[in-house]
């Protein structure tokens, strides 16, 4: 029928010319057509030198995590060179020969490694399907540096790779790019002076030196321009740099500040809110050396930079810098490992100290560069305490949140400046307890917590059944309070407390960059506390017992960091700025704020840890599963004689329609972890023996569910 409709329309008065019908039919043919169909090269000549292309294949499973040899077509021998992008036929098996090349199979993606003039297998290779790109994006340093992390973390290349390279554009590749701009001049030590080595630091770096420190920065906004001027040091040497900051606001102001100290072309930015094209654009740009230095964000660190000179990394604590993605890569790992391969300079600063970067210095690795005490006391703000004596004391404030000391703080503050608020949760109210006894509120259905909803309605976050009679079974009490109420709670709160004072909020479903210098209420959660115009004149750190009481090893490091980089926005004592924090002041954490000493309560904690066998002084792995799983990968693993098994122990059930934690088990589903712990020198064995087991249980089919995190962030 529809041949009988053309021959007709084509008889009448709005036929087409019969050349235009003839484009036609040829637009449609071209269209059609695959214009890069990957081919067999069945009886295709094969490249007269080097016709063996060794091809790291896209698989991401441990047990082929290896690399298969391919032989090159004469039509490709050009393009086929080591680090381009390729298409292979994989899993064809050895039954599929025609005219002495093996065939079939599904295209995969992959690397050319390397060129050579035979294989080392026997049996008959399967021809390069298809050059992507002749695009060189695989260096042999960067397939050092990928092979290094997927030995130390117990992965496999291909996956780190996928963290490494970014995905192709072919419009970013035909972008045309220039030479490098000149390097620019030293520069001056600025606000380095404010440190005792900073200046010879900056020297150090100027003239080709490679100094290894870690960084305890001074409140305030002089951190990004300090990075700046190390940046440029390095650059002024003839040598590459990279920064790493743990989101895109720091990376915006580290941006901000190379702008300010040197011209355009110096530097790239490499963030996944560039967008693709863009990404891929900036990070060409840095494989071909137009450009020598790049600021960005975790997946940076594997930045192909020229001539590295120095890496960096801001707030190493943060947890933006550790990949959810397998294998689970650590961004001041990696630097750490950049370092000592390309023998380069190493800075890790922060307002704050981790027990990672204490154990660098302990060790001799790194160097410290920190202020002295008068520097300190000059740039920090006043700290006062609000203990649970104080607010039972104080029973009429705290139906507002606020101690009368907080409520003084506030209204003192709000006459020079903004006031931040940093509360440790986000929404409205998560959690209820009893007002009396301070017993978490339980459904009595399934024991799941009681949450109030906008209405003000309780329901369990577990069955979601309502609750309308609760009684606390501990006291017989009827009245509830919020355990740790939310950032939308405390803004409304206060903006009853302060009718004429405007309040804004900062979180996840909104994150301030800045705010004006002007009075107003400015309510955050940690690590969304916008910067404010010459500095907040005061903070308010509510519910630290909430992040205190978490149950992690790192919970009183991660809340001291918090701690500090919010009391760092704020103004230095002599301005007036001063911290109330909403804590114990007798405990460690609190009592390092009010000292404003970082470095001496992570010297601290990392004593501890080495007493009691903790990470970061012993390596430690978490194998987690099914139980029946995870019970078969240890009887089965050869784990190193200094190892210790904990557990297992069965992992909190995820509810259903919770997010999903990474490593975490599927909502509903019932897993068990175990933590493997080996002392310092066997963290490599223990991580190839978790590599071979699983490895193993993946040649022989079986499932994959059970998972490998060495180093996890959380074990309780």
């Amino acid at each position: 029928m529809s041949s009988g409709n053309g021959q007709q329309r084509a008889g009448g008065e709005d036929a087409a010319p019969p050349e235009q019908l003839a484009l036609m039919r040829e637009a449609v043919r071209e269209a059609k057509a695959p214009r890069a169909k990957p081919r067999t090269w069945r009886g295709a000549a094969m490249a007269k030198e080097l016709p063996v292309a060794r091809v790291l294949v896209d698989k991401g499973v441990l047990h082929l995590d290896r690399y298969f040899d391919y032989a090159v077509p004469e039509e490709l021998d050009a393009v086929a060179q080591p680090g381009v992008r390729v298409r292979v036929r994989f899993g064809a098996g050895g039954r599929n020969v025609r005219e002495g090349r093996r065939e079939g199979g599904g295209l995969i993606d992959g690397f050319i490694v390397e060129r050579m003039a035979e294989s080392d297998y026997a049996g008959p290779l399967a021809a390069l399907a298809q050059v992507v790109s002749p695009e060189p994006v695989l260096s042999p340093e960067l397939l050092g540096l990928a092979r290094a992390v997927a030995d130390r973390y117990a992965g496999s290349l291909a996956d780190v790779l996928q963290l490494a390279v970014p995905p192709r554009h072919a419009r970013a590749e035909a972008t045309e790019m220039g030479a490098p701009p000149a390097p620019p001049s030293a520069p001056e030590p600025g606000s380095w002076r404010r440190y005792g080595r900073g200046p010879q630091f900056l020297r150090s770096l100027a003239s080709g030196g490679a100094p290894r420190a870690v960084w305890t920065a001074l409140p305030g906004p002089e951190w990004a321009e300090e990075i700046a001027r190390a940046v440029q040091a390095t650059l002024a040497s003839g040598r590459g740099a990279l920064v790493v900051v743990p989101a895109g606001r720091p990376a915006a102001r580290v941006d901000a500040a190379l702008r300010g100290l040197m011209s355009d072309g110096q530097h790239a930015v490499l963030t996944a809110d560039a967008g693709q094209e863009r990404r891929y654009r900036e990070w060409l740009a840095v494989r071909r050396g137009a450009v020598r230095a790049v600021v960005g964000t975790r997946a940076a660190m594997f930045a192909p930079v020229r001539d590295l000179g120095l890496v960096v990394v801001w707030d190493d604590g943060d947890a933006g810098h550790g990949d959810d993605n397998a294998p689970f890569p650590h961004v001041r790992e990696v630097l750490e490992l950049r370092a000592a391969r390309d023998r380069c300079g190493f800075l890790l600063g922060s307002w704050s100290c981790t027990v990672e970067a204490a154990q660098l210095v302990e060790t001799g690795w790194a160097a410290p560069l920190v202020a002295d005490r008068e520097q300190v006391r000059a740039a920090a703000p006043l700290v006062r305490t609000v203990g649970d004596g104080d607010l039972a004391r104080d029973e009429a404030a705290r139906a507002a949140r606020l101690p009368t000391l907080a409520w003084e703080v506030v209204r003192a503050g709000l006459r020079q400046g903004p006031v931040l608020v940093q509360v440790p949760r986000r929404g409205y109210v998560p959690r209820m307890a009893c007002a009396q006894c301070r017993a978490p509120a339980r459904c009595r259905h399934c024991a799941g917590p009681l949450a109030a909803q906008d209405a003000g309605e309780l329901r369990c976050g577990w069955c979601g059944r309502a609750e309308t009679a609760w009684h606390c079974p501990e006291c017989g009490g009827f009245r509830l309070r919020a355990q740790v109420v939310g950032a939308r709670r405390t803004a409304e709160e206060l903006g009853r407390a302060f009718p004429a004072v405007p309040v804004r909020t900062s979180g996840r479903e909104q994150v301030l960059d800045t705010v004006p210098g002007t009075p107003a209420l400015v309510v955050s959660t940690p690590g969304a506390e916008p910067v404010a115009e010459g500095g907040y004149a005061a903070a308010l750190l509510l519910d630290g017992w909430a992040m205190l009481g978490r149950p992690d090893l790192r919970a009183g490091e991660d809340a001291l960091r918090r701690w500090i980089g919010a009391g760092a926005l704020v103004r230095p004592q002599s301005a007036g700025g001063t911290v109330v924090v909403v804590a114990e002041p007798t405990l460690r954490p609190v009592q390092a704020l009010v000292r404003w000493d970082p470095v001496g309560h992570a010297v601290r904690e990392l004593a501890e840890r080495a007493e009691l066998g903790f990470p970061p002084v012993s390596r430690m792995a978490a194998v987690s599963g099914p139980p029946e799983a995870v019970a078969a990968f240890l009887a089965g693993a050869e784990l190193p004689p200094d190892a210790e098994v904990l557990g297992p122990v069965p992992l909190p059930v995820t509810e259903a329609g919770r997010p999903r934690r990474a490593g975490g088990p599927p909502p509903g589903e019932r897993w068990d972890r175990a933590l493997i712990r080996v002392p310092p020198g066997s963290g490599a064995a223990l991580a190839t023996a978790l590599k071979s087991v699983l490895a193993a249980r993946m040649a022989r089919g079986g499932s994959d569910a059970v998972r490998i995190r060495i180093d996890p962030p959380d074990i309780g």
